[in-house]
């Protein structure tokens, strides 16, 4: 792989680590479309269940979330539905066309099916969701509001991620990065001919993520992709602030995965090493 992982810079705004931002996870337009269930509505649900791309998923999309899309499509960041990129336990991914004719990508959770007693590690302790509960609903709501935050953060910060461009209810549209016949590739499954420079890049847009009140939380070669010469940080969901109690075990795992990966790639480089260099953070002139 002969990119040149070029790094990026981050936008002139105040306010890095400001990890009290409050993230509403009350009821939404959608949610309020889904309780009146007029017409309209009940007439794009059906299109949207009949369309072979959903066909597979009714059973685990509610009525609120055919609304969130809905609403979504009523704002224009959703223009027609393309097939689904990627499937899981958690969330479906999917391409589309956004505004402007631009390709993006729509990822829905699930409510009923989503692993949130996993989620609430990563939810508990976060200022931002103090006094979520155990509603399970809420929790997933509120993962997927995080994931649009940590996304909007990060990229303040200069870290090469997808855009983030709306989010509703469980629905999350983001840019999409490459495209479905042509998929940005993992590090994972790339033959790095420059290490040195990507673990530059990586060590890097680590250092800007902590400097924002960051750690991503499950960072390795399988959360990083490479498109047209851009090292990209994907899945933001679990990121956590620098206060939540157990980040700095995260961060810990964090460097220990991008060190061993570098290492096999014949780089001298240790965990703590990288960690050091992660939280080091340089005067002021």
């Amino acid at each position: 792989m002969t990119d040149e992982f070029g790094l990026i810079e981050p936008d002139a705004v105040d306010g890095f680590g400001d990890e009290w931002e409050e993230i509403d996870v009350s009821d939404t337009e959608a949610d309020r479309i889904a309780r009146r269930r007029d017409r309209e509505f009940d007439q794009f649900r059906k299109r949207i269940k009949d369309a072979d791309q959903f066909k597979v998923e009714q059973s685990v999309f509610d009525d609120a979330t055919f609304a969130a899309i809905y609403k979504l499509v009523q704002d224009g960041h959703i223009e027609a539905f393309g097939g689904p990129i990627s499937t899981g336990k958690e969330a479906n991914v999917y391409e589309a066309l956004g505004d402007d004719d631009t390709d993006v990508a729509v990822k829905i959770y699930r409510i009923n099916a989503s692993n949130f007693r996993q989620m609430r590690e990563y939810l508990e302790g976060d200022p931002r969701f103090r006094g979520i509960g155990n509603d399970k609903g809420k929790i997933v709501l509120a993962w997927v509001r995080k994931e649009y935050a940590n996304l909007e953060r990060a990229q303040k910060a200069g870290v090469r991620v997808p855009t983030p461009i709306a989010v509703e209810r469980n629905v999350l549209v983001m840019e999409l990065v490459g495209l479905v016949e042509d998929r940005a590739r993992r590090l994972a499954e790339v033959n790095v001919e420059n290490p040195q420079t990507a673990y530059e890049v990586v060590r890097e847009y680590m250092r800007r993520l902590h400097s924002a009140g960051l750690v991503h939380g499950d960072l390795s070669e399988y959360n990083m992709i490479i498109h047209e010469g851009e090292l990209v940080i994907i899945d933001l969901g679990q990121a956590v602030t620098v206060h939540h109690p157990n980040a700095g075990e995260f961060l810990d795992r964090d460097c220990r995965n991008v060190a061993n990966f570098f290492s096999r790639q014949g780089l001298d480089v240790t965990g703590e090493e990288l960690h050091e260099y992660v939280t080091d953070v340089e005067p002021d002139p």
